[in-house]
């Protein structure tokens, strides 16, 4: 590795803020040829996030142009990130049913550009790391160079954008049941008595409303029948 290009992967390592870490992948943006970057923090899994993230020196024209027309909505690259941490070059194909968005971009100069996502699992959060240029298209190879350093760059941004947001409630995790109890509130959801499914078991009929109260207390019901529900819906039967 060059030692630019480890000088800045280190620097981006130690910024606590994604601000910071900004003007270090402009940087890097232009010593590999590349005028604009833009990062972008979306969300895969919450209706609407605390606050939104959008940051880049892409032409004035153009931010306020996407923002009044609404073009996050129908911007395949964002479909695309939202899915994939696949890298994905810009092209008039994949703008193809976006025409119009296609030549906003080539009019302010963004011709050649590609993103490079990552999704931040515990979070929700998709990252998006975009570099574009007015000339040269981009090729495989200048791909495949840079693309250890674009993906690493997003894990960090998701990571550096997830500690400002509020913690996120732990899903409560479905009791545990054993092996027998299991069996036994599978032959009561198939509509089995007690009295059957101590037969179909080698159990006592006490032995098997033993397990069956066990199992109302573990999931915290009130019934067999609830019971039941309960355990279905948690995929524990």
């Amino acid at each position: 590795m060059e030692l630019w290009k480890e000088r800045q992967i280190q620097q981006v390592t130690f910024s606590t803020r994604i601000e910071t870490a900004y003007p270090i992948l402009l940087t890097f943006a232009k010593n590999i040829g590349f005028k604009f970057c833009g990062i972008s923090v979306t969300s895969t899994d919450r209706e609407a996030l605390p606050k939104a993230l959008n940051i880049n020196n892409y032409p004035e024209m153009w931010n306020k142009q996407y923002e009044e027309n609404s073009y996050c909505k129908v911007d395949p690259i964002i479909a695309h990130c939202n899915h994939s941490m696949l890298p994905i070059s810009w092209s008039k194909e994949l703008f193809s049913n976006t025409p119009t968005l296609w030549e906003a971009l080539q009019e302010q100069g963004l011709q050649y550009g590609w993103s490079q996502s990552f999704h931040h699992e515990e979070s929700g959060l998709c990252s998006i790391l975009s570099l574009a240029r007015p000339h040269c298209p981009i090729s495989a190879i200048e791909l495949y160079e840079h693309f250890g350093y674009m993906f690493y760059v997003t894990s960090h941004l998701a990571e550096l954008f997830a500690h400002t947001l509020p913690r996120r409630p732990a899903k409560a995790r479905a009791p545990r049941l054993s092996t027998r109890e299991v069996e036994v509130l599978k032959l009561c959801a198939s509509g089995k008595t007690a009295y059957e499914t101590a037969r179909i078991l080698s159990l006592s009929e006490r032995t098997v409303n033993y397990h069956v109260q066990n199992v109302i207390l573990k999931l915290n019901v009130c019934n067999k029948i609830s019971a039941v529900i309960a355990a279905t819906k948690a995929g524990i039967i």
